[in-house]
């Protein structure tokens, strides 16, 4: 079983490149299992058709542990990709990664961590405690980062090499930089930037995925590109990440950059 975790800035595409690699991987006759560790809830909502499932978070504060079932809180999305949200606090109340610890425990009390391939979804501005938990915990095992080719979401990316290369020295932690994922913003040199920066955090640019409007048309029609355009250029990049994914054997602990050569090596592909 393979047990991917893909990081990075708010906003990236995580969620999207997530949704569209699980339906990619269903098609492969893969049993999949697609955890949302981000407190908006929206990592499955289009292998769901639109809606926003019930988080673990949710219904612990509603019913206790005890009270919950499996069936609560695991749903079938597109292709019977198996869904779950973590969710988070209330808002302005807690911490979210507590969402992610709480989610994982009653995943195991019930025996659902299986599967083919399970993919967590999960926030990488903060590496914080909670969310730094699927790498930290050995859940996560191979990581990759979504990134363009903006300097904010490269300096995400390498705030997560840094947690990688740190956690990779415990005895639990398994986790390993399985790659980068560019979701292209549709700058200069974009792809050139983000193979550049992947080799010099010792990885590699797994898949390019150029910026797409039959993204958004299949976002507004609640759909994974896979579903909604399967014979669309998108869909097949998806299938290639997929892919990749499936036979890449290539994990690294990663050499992060200081911030300063960081800038240096956006500022090369102005």
């Amino acid at each position: 079983m393979k047990q991917i975790a893909l990081y990075g800035k708010g906003g990236i595409g995580k969620s999207t490149t997530s949704a569209n690699l699980s339906a990619a991987l269903s098609g492969m006759g893969l049993d999949i299992l697609q955890i949302g560790c981000d407190p908006k809830r929206d990592s499955t909502r289009m292998l769901m058709h639109g809606t926003f499932i019930p988080t673990v978070m949710d219904l612990v504060r509603e019913r206790g542990d005890a009270a919950i079932t499996l069936a609560d809180v695991e749903f079938r999305g597109y292709n019977g990709v198996r869904c779950v949200e973590a969710g988070g606090p209330e808002p302005g109340v807690g911490c979210a990664g507590r969402g992610i610890i709480a989610t994982f425990q009653i995943l195991e009390k019930f025996g659902a961590l299986k599967g083919d391939v399970i993919v967590y979804d999960v926030l990488g501005d903060v590496v914080c405690g909670g969310f730094a938990m699927p790498m930290r915990e050995g859940y996560a095992q191979e990581i990759y980062l979504v990134t363009s080719g903006e300097l904010m979401s490269l300096y995400a990316a390498n705030n997560i090499c840094k947690a990688i290369k740190r956690l990779a020295s415990r005895a639990k932690s398994k986790c390993r930089l399985a790659g980068v994922i560019c979701n292209a913003k549709g700058q200069p040199k974009e792809e050139e930037l983000v193979s550049e920066f992947a080799e010099r955090v010792n990885s590699r640019l797994v898949e390019f995925i150029p910026r797409d409007r039959v993204v958004q048309l299949a976002e507004l029609n609640r759909k994974t590109v896979i579903e909604h355009e399967p014979a669309s250029e998108q869909a097949a990049r998806y299938r290639s990440l997929a892919t990749r994914v499936m036979e890449n054997t290539s994990l690294t602990i990663p050499t992060p950059l200081e911030i300063d050569e960081l800038e240096i090596l956006a500022y090369a592909y102005i």
